[in-house]
């Protein structure tokens, strides 16, 4: 195979070092082994596409490769496919300010992205804690959400146009930046959260909106997870959200013990709210002073904290934005659930019932974006167990959380998608014969099932 590859790529751009396999072979997931045969570091599309003829002729599977900030098992190689890295695709390739767009190559890290429209005196608004290692072209294929998706939407929301090269060896040109384009089936939105499954971005094109007014971050400490809601219609009602984010105590003692941080706030609470919004005017402080102290007095909120200044935002965001690294050494199985927003009480009522009945033995790490009905619950691996016997146990219990989401008519994954890991739950939100049309839709574009195999569907 190597030879055959070498007819392609650059020694420098082919690697089957130990190291680098096992590095590129995986996602944050650490669940599956990896075990790819090779990686290789394309530099343009047309390497892509000459790449994806030798595995048609070869029959050998291609696993695109980000940031590897995926933690659905979606970018991991475990049966020797090669693994495509698009680590040297990474070139911000042209500004158009009229259009207010970017296109950049898939490689492009979502922060250089950020500070680049930044800049130019312009926002992309799609953020996250991974945003400063997860690639652009991964945050489509995902169609990676975050901490802002209650005010500006999903990754979906602001891709203008795509470049994909399919399973096919076709280059694809989608959309082309164009505002308006009634022309039949927009398939650029097809590949827009299709985990690689389809055909590999090689080429975006993203919208940008005006940077946005100064904002404030509050911390709110809460006795009641089913309360958040409320919480976010008392502050919502008088002010504009870019965020509103929840997490559990023992998620802010995960975060304090990895960190030099000290507790944001005297008075302990069984959960916490994180809202940031919007200074549009002299009265926003104001604002929220009065939303702070009505819900106080509702008995919605034990205690808070508003920041006073940019650095003291920044601190704030912290205890949300570091819980994913800091329960990472205990291997959480992490179920990534949605349901509406206004089914959010109910639901959290009924989940409660059902983790402290079947799950009293592990211990349960919670956060999410509330405001948009997307909740994280983090299952911890207890230290003495393995990871192969933590796993299985977690797959036999998980049905029972995943019943009540297939009973709320919510989704297995939110944000962080199929990929190996949720494969077999996707039937609790996708009708069998949605999924024979997804399967079509792969052999369409994917005949011989040569682009991420295995993954999804």
């Amino acid at each position: 195979m190597n030879r055959r590859l070498t007819g392609l790529f650059d020694t420098d751009d082919i690697s089957v070092e130990d190291q680098d396999l096992l590095e590129y072979g995986q996602d944050w997931t650490r669940f599956y082994k990896p075990d790819p045969s090779a990686v290789v570091f394309p530099r343009n599309a047309q390497q892509v596409r000459d790449l994806v003829e030798l595995a048609r002729k070869d029959h050998l599977g291609l696993v695109p490769s980000g940031g590897r900030t995926g933690m659905s098992g979606g970018a991991c190689a475990i049966d020797k496919e090669i693994v495509v890295s698009f680590q040297k695709m990474n070139a911000i390739m042209e500004f158009d300010r009229d259009d207010a767009t970017l296109t950049v190559e898939p490689g492009v890290v979502t922060a250089n992205l950020q500070q680049r429209a930044w800049d130019e005196g312009l926002f992309y608004p799609v953020d996250f804690g991974s945003s400063g290692s997860s690639y652009i072209g991964g945050n489509i294929a995902t169609n990676a959400g975050g901490i802002k998706v209650l005010r500006y939407g999903m990754t979906r929301n602001w891709v203008a146009g795509l470049k994909v090269v399919t399973g096919n060896g076709d280059l694809l040109e989608l959309n082309g930046g164009l505002v308006k384009n009634n022309t039949g089936y927009d398939l650029r939105h097809l590949f827009v959260g299709s985990e690689g499954t389809l055909g590999f971005i090689v080429e975006a094109t993203m919208k940008l909106t005006g940077q946005p007014l100064p904002a404030s971050v509050v911390l709110l400490a809460v006795p009641n997870m089913s309360d958040c809601l409320k919480i976010l219609q008392v502050f919502r009602k008088g002010l504009t959200l870019n965020a509103f984010e929840f997490f559990s105590d023992n998620a802010m003692e995960k975060v304090l013990s990895v960190s030099e941080f000290s507790r944001p706030i005297d008075t302990e609470s069984p959960y916490y709210v994180l809202l940031e919004f919007e200074r549009s005017d002299k009265t926003a402080l104001e604002r929220a002073e009065a939303s702070f102290a009505k819900c106080l007095k509702q008995g919605l909120l034990v205690d808070g904290i508003i920041a006073s200044s940019e650095q003291q935002n920044k601190q704030l965001w912290q205890y949300r934005e570091r819980i994913t690294e800091s329960i990472t050494s205990r291997t959480p199985y992490k179920n990534d659930i949605a349901v509406r927003p206004s089914q959010v009480p109910s639901f959290l009522r009924a989940i409660e019932q059902v983790t402290s009945r079947y799950f009293p033995e592990f211990e349960i790490v919670w956060f999410g974006h509330i405001g948009d009905g997307n909740l994280h619950l983090n299952i911890l691996r207890p230290e003495d167990w393995d990871v192969s016997s933590f796993k299985t146990a977690c797959d036999e219990l998980n049905h029972h959380i995943l019943d009540l989401v297939s009973t709320f008519k919510g989704s297995v994954s939110a944000e962080h998608g199929i990929g190996l890991l949720k494969k077999a739950y996707l039937p609790y939100t996708r009708s069998e014969r949605e999924i024979d049309l997804l399967r079509n839709l792969k052999q369409v574009f994917d005949p011989d099932s040569i682009m991420n195999p295995g993954k999804l569907i």
